[in-house]
């Protein structure tokens, strides 16, 4: 076997010395003299021709001689020496003599020609001399720079190889067993090269691969079977340069990591084709089918790779159709604003270019991984790909649910974090965008395996991230004992437990740390008028002030009586620990403007909330209905503001705060009616034009239809005000109040820190802040403050009470003017305490008109206040059978403020 084997090897070395042979003769200087050794037809020529030279003359014998020594010399003097005597000897040789010269004639053509292209081979040419040389550094870590060879076609002719028709066909299967070997490599065999149509320059095309094609002349079974596996080597080409391209750093730590794991497998494939070598030279029954034979699975690996890399390429915009890559682009206007805010140009060049990485790697290996589950081969080559490919996935994966934080350099990450919006402006953010749209999912960087659990995922890093900004999260801990990858069976486990840990440290922090209950408990006192000994006191104290128009109301000063109030002591709100975080505000937008600027809108508009406008709409529809608030006193504008710290300004934000506003602004303006009708009621008792019966009944019927419409609408107020907070307020604070605080069988220790949480996530922190929303969110409904309509009509019948109670003085006057005893001079024993603010420097003039302009007015205000509190009773008994069943109770108690019995009405009204 021994000597078959070296048979095998001395006849590809015999080839290769051939072709070095037929390279050295094409050069004129490597080769072999001419006519070393003449033939037997010469030397008869020669001597023939010397004994005609002799007869002739001697000097053409010496000629001869010398003619002959330098044809053994070179060449080119046998060229020039040679014409002229051979010309004369044919001359002079006659008819005898024509076959001897037409030899000689021949060979001396073919001289000429010989020394034709040796002048030209040796003429001044460019020499072939490939070189490689270095190329500039790239992005990527482990690309190469070694500059592209030179094609073969572009190779002189004197370094081509001998014809395949030339060779036997053990030696056709010996040079193209050792061709493939090469291209195997990625390089160009001598038999089988690029096609002409391939640049290896341009980057698409070796992203695709090259084709090759075999040089004419081989045997047709060998030349099937040899472009059978050519593929593997289009495959290999491909794959280097898909290393070398998404290696670069744009392309994200996870298209590294997948190319290094590719880069391995790429590896394993080169020991193989070093063994196929030895093979080759050390075994003399290795064949081509043999060779087709060893490299079948590995052919299959590479097969399995190269689409792989197709998939993402054809992601990236790398290779496919550039039509299809500019319509499926989509401008990310999220990214790019981020990345202008924060004053970098992620990707650079591919800036403007949807770039495959992160997840979207990790999806395609997946999806493939899914098409190819019933090939075991290629099953567990992806396998291994996405094990490899999602550790560094998996180290950012970990480090958000461990400790809150996002370390993704390459935005790759399921969560992208907008710096832009930072802690600092939640007191002025109308939109809980800190919450909301701090962290956010990129849609297309999810990958499968979390697809399921996402939301935990995110909650559980923002958690801990808030933790973290209250000092509650170690960062410099490593985090251990975790899953590196997504076929780990404690993946999901992980997940879970971290969005347990964290769930449970945050609401701890809430709850207990900041006292949560207990700010809620202060917002109530305040905003609700919950115990509000102290706010009836400041609305004494600043009632001078708060007449004033908005506009002129000093701020300053309604703060400093607030702040005397509240330390004032005896109060409730004396022992409240937060007081100091209580506000006073002017708004100069009154309150039913305001809301319904926000019940007529969709949308809220971010642009508009420095306008101090809580819930800003983003379109305002006007409406005559609406009032004009440029008249708008201090009592209408007055609201209080709450500064809430972080991170209880996640529970209680701005939004949430401007809801408590909204039901603060609507409960002060029933308090504040219902003190006006109070004191008209007082102004009816106490004023002597109101007390005195007067002597004509028309008067006097128009005194008791006054009374019985303002105990009307005192009983509408107070009933009102009633329903507000004792059937809506109340019972549903009580409800969040049961919610807040979970019961001591649900609550556990942690192993670490020994705080309380709950064993199970029976409830979480999100579900907590839905629960306040809610709370608010139904309070405002249960109180009319959400629909268009009955805000509309609530708030026409709230004006003609506030305008009947504010036009009760003047009514006073009318009455006096009216009344002819009245208006008649008294003395001074007529003049009491009680009708001393009547007296002016003259009496009122009898008016008999007056009391027609009286009865007019009066029956204006009752046919208003009647008509309006009748179509809100409808619409209520319409939304009570159709949307909120609470509206019931409200029904039957305003129905009362229907009745128009002087006695009943007025008396309970006056209670």
């Amino acid at each position: 076997m021994s000597a078959t084997a070296n048979a095998r090897t001395s006849a590809i070395h015999g080839r290769r010395a051939s072709a070095s042979a037929r390279s050295k003769a094409s050069h004129p200087r490597a080769s072999p003299p001419l006519e070393s050794s003449p033939s037997t037809d010469e030397k008869k020529n020669r001597g023939s021709m010397n004994g005609h030279a002799k007869k002739k003359s001697t000097g053409t014998t010496v000629s001869e001689r010398r003619t002959e020594k330098n044809r053994t010399i070179t060449r080119e003097t046998t060229t020039i020496r040679t014409k002229s005597p051979t010309k004369t000897v044919n001359r002079q040789a006659g008819p005898g003599t024509d076959k001897d010269g037409g030899e000689k004639s021949t060979e001396a053509q073919q001289v000429t020609q010989d020394a034709a292209v040796s002048r030209k081979s040796e003429s001044p040419e460019k020499p072939w001399s490939p070189q490689a040389t270095l190329v500039s550094h790239t992005s990527a870590p482990l690309a190469s720079r070694i500059s592209i060879p030179p094609l073969s076609l572009l190779a002189p002719s004197e370094l081509q190889p001998q014809l395949l028709t030339e060779l036997s066909l053990e030696n056709q299967e010996a040079a193209i067993i050792e061709d493939l070997l090469f291209v195997f490599m990625g390089a160009e065999g001598q038999y089988i090269r690029y096609v002409e149509s391939f640049h290896p320059v341009e980057e698409k095309e070796r992203l695709l691969g090259p084709s090759y094609r075999i040089l004419p002349g081989l045997d047709p079974s060998l030349r099937d079977l040899a472009s059978s596996m050519l593929k593997m080597a289009t495959h290999y080409s491909a794959l280097e340069c898909f290393i070398e391209v998404q290696s670069r750093e744009e392309y994200g730590a996870v298209n590294q990591a997948l190319c290094a794991a590719v880069r391995k497998l790429l590896k394993d494939y080169l020991v193989l084709i070093a063994q196929l070598e030895h093979q080759l030279l050390t075994n003399s029954e290795f064949t081509l089918h043999m060779l087709n034979l060893h490299t079948k699975p590995t052919s299959h690996m590479m097969f399995q790779l190269y689409t792989l890399a197709c998939e993402v390429m054809k992601e990236n915009g790398l290779i496919g159709n550039e039509l299809d890559d500019e319509l499926d682009d989509t401008d990310d206007f999220e990214n790019i604003l981020e990345s202008l805010r924060e004053g970098r140009d992620k990707g650079g060049a591919l800036a403007g270019k949807k770039v495959c990485k992160g997840g979207s790697v990790l999806r395609l290996v997946t999806r493939r991984l899914e098409a190819m589950s019933g090939d075991p081969a290629a099953r567990t080559l992806l396998t291994t790909l996405l094990r490899e490919a999602s550790r560094p996935y998996m180290t950012m994966l970990n480090e958000w649910l461990h400790h809150g934080g996002i370390k993704d350099a390459h935005g790759e990450f399921l969560i992208r974090e907008q710096k832009s919006i930072k802690r600092e402006e939640l007191d002025r953010d109308y939109t809980d965008a800190y919450w909301e749209k701090r962290y956010v999912f990129r849609k297309d960087e999810i990958p499968p395996q979390l697809e399921g659990v996402k939301d935990k995922v995110l909650l559980a890093g923002k958690y801990l991230n808030v933790v973290r900004e209250c000092g509650g999260v170690d960062i410099s801990k490593e985090v251990k004992d975790v899953p590196k990858s997504f076929d780990d069976p404690r993946f999901l486990d992980n997940v879970n437990g971290a969005y347990a840990y964290a769930n449970a440290s945050l609401l701890n922090l809430l709850l207990t740390t900041h006292a949560l209950p207990a700010r809620l408990q202060s917002l109530k006192h305040y905003f609700f008028l919950d115990r509000s000994d102290f706010f009836s006191y400041f609305l004494e104290l600043g009632n001078s002030e708060l007449k004033k128009p908005a506009k002129h109301v000093n701020v300053g000063k309604l703060q400093s009586l607030l702040d005397i109030v509240l330390r004032q002591p005896g109060s409730v709100a004396a022992e409240d620990p937060f007081k100091e975080d209580v506000k006073v505000q002017m708004n100069e937008i009154g309150l039913t403007n305001w809301l319904m600027k926000i019940v007529t809108t969709s949308g809220l508009d971010q642009d508009a909330a420095d306008a101090g406008l809580g819930y800003t709409p983003a379109t305002v529809q006007s409406s005559s209905s609406l009032s004009d608030d440029k008249d708008i006193v201090g009592f209408d504008a007055l609201v209080l503001d709450y500064a809430v710290p972080f991170p209880l300004s996640l529970v209680v934000s701005r939004v949430t705060l401007t809801r408590y506003q909204l039901l603060f602004r609507y409960l002060l303006s029933l308090r504040h009616l219902e003190t006006l009708l109070v004191n008209s009621w007082t102004d009816h008792t106490r004023v002597l034009s109101w007390r005195r019966k007067s002597g004509n009944p028309k008067i006097e019927l128009w005194k008791r239809k006054a009374w019985t419409l303002r105990a009307r609408m005192l009983v509408f107020v107070q009933q009102l005000l009633y329903y507000c907070t004792a059937e809506v307020i109340e019972p549903n604070w009580q409800s969040l109040m049961s919610r807040l605080n979970p019961s001591d069988d649900e609550v556990g220790k942690d192993a670490l820190t020994g705080a309380a949480h709950p064993r199970q996530v029976t409830r979480t922190v999100d579900e907590l802040m839905q629960d306040h929303v809610d709370f608010l969110a139904t309070c405002l409904q249960e109180c009319m403050l959400t629909n268009s309509k009955l805000l509309r009509i609530n708030s026409k019948v709230i004006a003609t009470c506030t305008m009947f109670a504010n036009f009760t003085a003047t009514l006073s006057r009318y009455l006096a003017a009216a009344d002819p005893e009245l208006a008649k001079p008294r003395g001074a024993s007529e003049v009491t305490a009680d009708t001393k603010h009547l007296s002016t420097s003259s009496n009122p003039q009898y008016d008999p008109t007056r009391l027609d302009k009286m009865i007019e007015i009066l029956s204006k205000y009752e046919a208003n206040f009647t008509r309006h509190l009748r179509i809100l009773l409808e619409a209520l008994n319409y939304l009570a059978a159709t949307e909120t069943a609470v509206f019931m109770s409200l029904c039957a108690r305003l129905s009362t403020a229907t009745e128009g019995s002087p006695g009943g009405v007025g008396a309970s009204g006056i209670t």
